[in-house]
């Protein structure tokens, strides 16, 4: 029988693995995780680690902030209570973050976390690389599987894990241990980015590839040169549009689609859906600015709007479109303005935190936060199940790698000035 760390240990490795695979396993996982984390907290004996992660990290703190405040804000929602308690159990993703803070309780741990978060992903790549060369995957379950390449989810989402795990492997990449292992991460960091760009076709995806590799660079740079990285987004756009087929179809679609919905003849479009979405959402954040409409709203809101402009427009379903495709406008229309401040909020907390650990960990962790924040640019990625469970667990195991790689830099240097004032006592007397 196992001991109850190696259960403990055991369950969060379960939970960084299952956001690379199906989403039954990834559903069952985080709900055992955070009921062990509750039962953990009700029970008051976390270790002392884990208590100093909660008491000197503010992303923990913040994630929790914003599950309550989705909560509360059932007392006063204009959506039917099914969808509003649907929406605060999407939320209560968030939890995860500080679960995986508490229940990580050593360095050792959170690399196992790592490993295996990495590990799923080298998996999930070579599914989707298969796929593309027509090798059958009998494991891929993903409706899209055999047009889009996505092994599990959608092509939206894989994309955007593809870009985000070539970054962290990139980054991640200076911990080898030998020359293999640097350059088995350095190759699977460019298969990862070579998912983004030929074989998915997500524009979100792309521009999230674009984006952390433009980061990057702006890392290689020496800091007395970093100013002219401000020139590399665009180039890295130019460069990536006249390399890549499918990166050049579908942003040139971008404008078709764009100028048709100006004209109102693309209405139906991707870009003219989102765009009527957006405007729509800007409306029901002006009318309702300082509480906004409540957790789950969204839908309520939008056909109420659209309908009071014509009575015959047809009414979304809350399973169909349940969102603006926006995160920032999603939160506003359910929170009011302090809704997108509080999103800002929990992406400067990930930001403190991440400053405060070993250059490596700390670029890797900028890069998720910056490629969560373009993809909520263009969907609802934290409120979506699939791509949001990756985000949270990713930030998750990241911090508690950095934090206890930091207690351990400190712990180290601690006991160094320690034996350095016992040597100089001992001349002392001598």
């Amino acid at each position: 029988m196992w001991k109850k760390p190696e259960m403990r240990l055991a369950l969060v490795c379960l939970v960084a693995a299952s956001v690379g695979l199906s989403m039954a396993i990834i559903s069952i996982s985080k709900v055992l995780l955070v009921v062990t984390f509750l039962v953990v907290l009700l029970r008051g004996n976390r270790a002392a680690s884990s208590g100093a992660a909660l008491q000197h990290m503010w992303t923990p703190l913040l994630a929790t902030v914003v599950v309550l405040v989705f909560t509360v804000s059932l007392l006063w929602t204009s959506a039917p209570l099914d969808s509003a308690l649907g929406a605060v159990g999407k939320y209560g993703k968030f939890l995860l973050i500080p679960a995986l803070l508490v229940l990580i309780q050593t360095r050792r741990e959170a690399v196992y976390a790592l490993i295996f978060f990495l590990g799923a992903q080298v998996f999930l790549l070579l599914g989707s690389w298969a796929l593309y060369f027509h090798v059958p995957v009998p494991w891929a379950t993903s409706n899209m599987a055999t047009t889009s390449y996505a092994v599990f989810s959608s092509y939206l989402d894989q994309s955007i894990m593809s870009a985000v795990v070539a970054a962290i492997f990139w980054h991640l990449r200076t911990f080898a241990r030998n020359r293999f292992l640097f350059y088995a991460a350095t190759a699977v960091s460019v298969l990862a980015l070579g998912c983004v760009f030929v074989v998915f076709t997500g524009r979100t995806g792309h521009l999230v590839g674009m984006a952390v590799l433009s980061l990057a660079i702006f890392f290689a740079f020496p800091k007395r040169y970093r100013f002219a990285s401000l020139l590399v987004p665009p180039l890295v756009l130019v460069v990536v549009f006249l390399s890549f087929d499918k990166v050049a179809q579908r942003l040139s679609a971008v404008k078709s689609e764009v100028s048709a919905y100006s004209a109102e003849t693309g209405q139906g479009s991707s870009s003219g859906t989102r765009l009527k979405f957006w405007t729509t959402s800007v409306g029901a954040i002006s009318q309702k600015p300082l509480m906004g409409s409540g957790v789950g709203s969204w839908v309520t809101e939008y056909n109420r709007i659209e309908q009071l402009k014509n009575p015959l427009h047809p009414s979304l379903g809350a399973q169909s479109h349940g969102n603006p495709h926006q995160e920032f406008l999603l939160w506003g229309v359910q929170l009011g303005v302090g809704g997108i401040l509080l999103l800002f909020a929990f992406g400067g907390a990930v930001l403190l935190d991440l400053r405060k650990m070993g250059s490596p960990i700390a670029r890797a962790g900028q890069s998720v936060l910056l490629a969560l924040t373009v993809s909520c640019l263009f969907n609802s990625s934290l409120y979506d199940a699939y791509i949001g469970d990756f985000f949270c667990v990713s930030l998750g195991v990241l911090l508690a790698y950095g934090f206890h790689s930091r207690e351990i830099s400190r712990g180290s240097v601690a006991a160094g000035v320690v034996q350095h004032l016992k040597n100089e006592d001992r001349l002392i007397k001598t």
